[in-house]
């Protein structure tokens, strides 16, 4: 991932993470949390992919796992994320723009009961059974239910901000048209090379080697004279 992408994922992972903890868990409502660290890692999944998806997702989870009052074990809610950033990177428009909400949407609700589901599935395994004991049905509706209310507000604006850091300034050109070549050459031989570097290189070869060939036929021109 470029610097602009780790600097704003990071930001705007914390200050979900600090929202969610300190203000939406201390709501005290029936059935699950609005998950506003969810509804980031969507939002910045749609922008960079299904790899920058993951490890915005993996990175987020992790951070959610160590920071208290976490009661279960670490790497669970990371892996939880990475998935569903995985998942969500994949329906990244080619513009990078989404036309329209139902798609996003459609995504959050998915997204939202994959999650409680895939959380829940995880701690069977590792022996955590409070998802029987709270009602895994009502957990799945109302986590549904507080994440498309919250969509609206947050997963625009985080596509925004991804759009706006991806039209940074700074960032050289030069470096993204090699990355550019570099990928190309990734999808036509496997090797990393760049196929228009190989043709340019050839083609190099080719005029010094006419221009070789013309200055030895000036001198054997004049030594003929």
């Amino acid at each position: 991932m470029r610097p602009n992408r780790i600097l704003l994922s990071t930001a705007l992972v914390v200050v979900a993470l600090v929202i969610q903890v300190s203000v939406l868990s201390r709501l005290h409502l029936p059935g699950a949390v609005p998950d506003l660290l969810l509804l980031t890692v969507l939002g910045l999944a749609m922008v960079y992919g299904h790899v920058g998806g993951a490890l915005v997702g993996f990175g987020a989870g992790l951070l959610a796992d160590i920071a208290p009052p976490a009661d279960h074990a670490a790497g669970r809610y990371a892996l939880v994320l990475c998935v569903i950033g995985y998942l969500a990177g994949l329906i990244k428009p080619e513009t990078g723009q989404v036309k329209s909400a139902t798609g996003p949407m459609a995504v959050v609700v998915a997204a939202a009961i994959g999650s409680t589901l895939l959380y829940a599935g995880v701690g069977a395994l590792v022996g955590d059974t409070a998802a029987r004991h709270v009602g895994l049905g009502g957990l799945l509706l109302t986590a549904a239910v507080y994440d498309l209310l919250l969509a609206p507000f947050v997963v625009p604006g985080i596509m925004w901000l991804a759009r706006r850091a991806e039209n940074d300034p700074l960032a050289e050109s030069g470096s993204v048209a090699k990355k550019a070549d570099i990928s190309s050459g990734w999808l036509s031989s496997g090797t990393g090379l760049s196929i228009g570097g190989r043709r340019g290189a050839l083609g190099s070869l080719k005029a010094k080697a006419r221009t070789r060939s013309t200055r030895v036929g000036r001198i054997k021109g004049v030594k003929r004279l």
